[in-house]
């Protein structure tokens, strides 16, 4: 019999979205609510033409919590300020900054296995109201939104592709795990997982385990498992000169294999 779960159901007054500061690149800018304020970084297309462009949602790990708008992206600005990638790949790139205590994404467990909470974090529910912001206020692809994580965010990755199956056009979560039984839902997904065989933080169990409820779904997820790697795979997974190219090819009805 499975343990109950214990939910806490979150209300959001009206939004208020506050622009603090611009600065090359990355604009720095806050998601203030009633209760909650959440700091993040947008990256936009240079070339600002009369079309819709992709997004790319990043979610950092435990360590880059809190609100001076800056850590959240020390692991993906080089990736993203490159200009290789900027005319290769152009599109927008949202870094949300989770606040000090709070977590993209929590589990209940149940022998040994981690179960999904009906209700998201506070820091999640931000996080969708910010997306529905952007898309919003911005010329967003609706079929080219992307997610991707590391860590602490490699479980918001899975937690919010759960949440939301049919939203995303891809999705790579590194070094983080989600409910398995979830993969029934998501398996038509087109996903690409990392995460180091040596990885003492997250073990990779956390990743093979999803890996195998997709497979076992009828999915075709990719799976990269650096065997010399420890809890650092975010830093192969974002050099793989595949990545942004699988990424990017990728449109919400349509699904490519990693080769």
């Amino acid at each position: 019999m499975s343990k109950p779960l214990f939910v806490i159901a979150i209300f959001f007054s009206l939004p208020v979205f506050s622009q603090v500061e611009t600065v090359p690149g990355f604009d720095k800018l806050l998601y203030i609510s009633e209760k909650d304020t959440m700091a993040y970084r947008l990256l936009q297309p240079e070339q600002q033409a009369k079309k819709n462009f992709p997004l790319v949602i990043f979610l950092h790990g435990i360590g880059e919590r809190g609100n001076d708008n800056q850590a959240q992206i020390k692991h993906i600005a080089d990736l993203f300020l490159d200009p290789d990638t900027k005319t290769r790949f152009p599109g927008y790139v949202l870094a949300p900054q989770c606040p000090a205590k709070m977590m993209w994404a929590r589990h209940d467990k149940h022998e040994g296995r981690l179960i999904m909470r009906e209700k998201p974090t506070r820091a999640m529910a931000m996080l969708i109201a910010l997306i529905d912001k952007i898309e919003k206020d911005f010329p967003v692809d609706p079929a080219r939104i992307y997610v991707t994580g590391l860590s602490m965010g490699g479980y918001g990755t899975w937690d919010l592709i759960a949440r939301f199956p049919d939203r995303f056009a891809a999705a790579v979560p590194i070094c983080g795990g989600g409910d398995p039984e979830t993969a029934f839902s998501i398996k038509h997904l087109p996903l690409w997982a990392f995460h180091g065989a040596l990885d003492k933080v997250v073990l990779p169990q956390q990743s093979r385990v999803m890996i195998k409820a997709l497979q076992d779904a009828g999915g075709t997820p990719g799976y990269t498992e650096y065997p010399d790697t420890g809890h650092d795979s975010w830093v192969n997974a974002y050099s793989d000169p595949n990545l942004l190219p699988w990424m990017f090819d990728q449109y919400l009805g349509k699904k490519s294999k990693v080769k």
